[in-house]
């Protein structure tokens, strides 16, 4: 090599090493720059529709479409999708996942049963992405619409055996420095753990309507009981995609980063609730909430947005009964969550007339009969037989309660959003994640104190290539 091509080669080394210290380890692209938009992240969000596995992304663009126009459109899954993910948990849990071996999965790139937070099979810690994030300086945060010590976000934040331990992992919580919490779960954070909170420098937020004043950096925000209400049943609220905002506009107050993670949570809820009505609402939510991120990372291009589901629930069916059919004209037709009707239903002798403009269509006799014998029984059988009524209605099947072990679609864009692409295992997606974090401050100081040493035209190249380790 000559000694032209040796210097030009390591100032090259140089510059790039100066440039990418603060996000780049020896896993990850270095920070070139292509136009203006950097190869490494800044920040990260993360983004779990729990329970939307491949057939919810279907329904949902039929669910959107016009039937007004010829061609289907396209929805924000169509735009983004990049890959797939296989999601089975340990194999002492075989090959169906639960939402906490999943989530930890995706937070630390290991496998474990389910029911574990974090924790690996001999129920010993794992570090998450997360704290490894606040080690390096970055902000963190959650927003979901279950409580905030339900599975997913726990995984992400703490450690537990058990992910029925919430009173446990509410308290955990306060030992994290998570900068923002934004869901549901007020029982769970008695006034005496909300005080401690508070004196640790958090802002409590106990009503949504507190959310758009917040200000301060750390934030902790319990805005239900325990999970937040149903999307079809606060129409235009879209409480989640507020709470992304909000998380957002906070955390960006960290001037080296963030990482963020954000759930729709109840895409699973109404899955497991085999209600099509209720789960398509919420994907409409998901997906407005990716959008608010979409935004937000057009105006700061070092944000990537990685986009995925943990699982999938329900079996949901596009088209049931052998026939070649699916009605969303249905689907969008009913005004609230079929437990709402139920419940009103019950309320009022002329209940046929109420159930009818809730569904948005009338009942034939026969549906007023089947309808009447579970209104006798209650509202949860009258909800089941709603549900029911629906799904026959729409042409909507579904295989069971609980989860099936089907692969999850990957969705991804913005700086390193190509690693992404093609079919990886969950664990290969938190793998990924965690080498576009930066490196540590003695990492950082190490490259800056190689860059002033002083060297002579013969040994320029070797010490430049050799000052880089980007090792913790």
């Amino acid at each position: 090599m000559t000694l032209t091509r040796s210097l030009f080669t390591g100032l090259t080394l140089l510059s790039s090493a100066l440039l990418g210290i603060a996000h780049a380890n020896d896993d990850s692209p270095g920070l070139t720059m292509m136009g203006t938009t950097p190869s490494v992240p800044k920040n990260i969000v993360i983004m779990i529709g729990d329970g939307m596995g491949p057939a919810y992304t279907s329904a949902y663009r039929y669910y959107k479409n016009n039937p007004d126009t010829e061609e289907i459109e396209q929805t924000v899954f169509d735009r983004l999708l990049v890959g797939s993910a296989s999601t089975y948990p340990a194999k002492i849990s075989g090959y169906v996942t639960d939402s906490a071996a999943a989530a930890t999965a995706l937070a630390t790139g290991i496998k474990s049963y389910n029911g574990a937070v974090s924790v690996d099979i001999h129920k010993r810690p794992i570090t998450t992405i997360m704290e490894q994030a606040k080690k390096r300086g970055l902000a963190t945060g959650i927003a979901v619409t279950s409580q905030i010590n339900h599975a997913t976000p726990a995984a992400f934040l703490t450690h537990n055996e058990s992910r029925r331990n919430y009173d446990e992992i509410a308290k955990s919580l306060l030992n994290t420095d998570t900068d923002v919490m934004l869901g549901g779960g007020q029982r769970y954070f008695p006034a005496k753990l909300i005080q401690q909170f508070e004196a640790k420098g958090y802002q409590y937020l106990s009503d949504f309507s507190q959310l758009e004043a917040a200000s301060s950096p750390k934030v902790i925000g319990l805005f239900a009981d325990v999970q937040l209400p149903w999307a079809i049943n606060e129409r235009g609220a879209h409480k989640l995609s507020k709470m992304t905002s909000k998380a957002l506009e906070l955390l960006s107050k960290n001037q080296d980063g963030f990482v963020l993670l954000v759930e729709g949570s109840l895409i699973d809820w109404a899955g497991h609730n085999n209600d099509i009505v209720t789960a398509m609402a919420e994907m409409d939510e998901f997906a407005n909430a990716i959008e608010v991120v979409e935004q937000y990372a057009r105006q700061h291009n070092d944000t990537l947005m990685l986009v995925t589901a943990d699982h999938n629930t329900g079996g949901l069916s596009i088209g049931a009964e052998g026939e070649y059919i699916w009605k969303t004209d249905i689907i969008n037709g009913v005004s609230t969550s079929p437990d709402i009707i139920a419940t009103r239903a019950l309320e009022y002798d002329d209940w046929q007339t109420k159930v009818s403009d809730a569904l948005g269509f009338k009942l034939s006799q026969n549906e007023e009969t089947q309808l009447s014998l579970a209104r006798m029984q209650g509202v949860k059988v009258m909800t089941t037989a709603i549900k029911k009524l629906i799904d026959t209605r729409s042409f909507t099947g579904w295989t069971t309660g609980g989860h099936t072990g089907v692969d999850v679609q990957v969705f991804a864009s913005g700086p390193a959003s190509t690693l992404f692409s093609g079919f990886q295992d969950n664990t290969d997606i938190a793998n990924k994640l965690m080498s576009l974090l930066p490196k540590e401050a003695k990492a950082v100081s190490e490259i800056k104190k190689s860059a002033t040493i002083e060297v002579n035209d013969t040994d320029l190249t070797d010490a430049i290539i050799e000052t880089p380790t980007l090792n913790n």
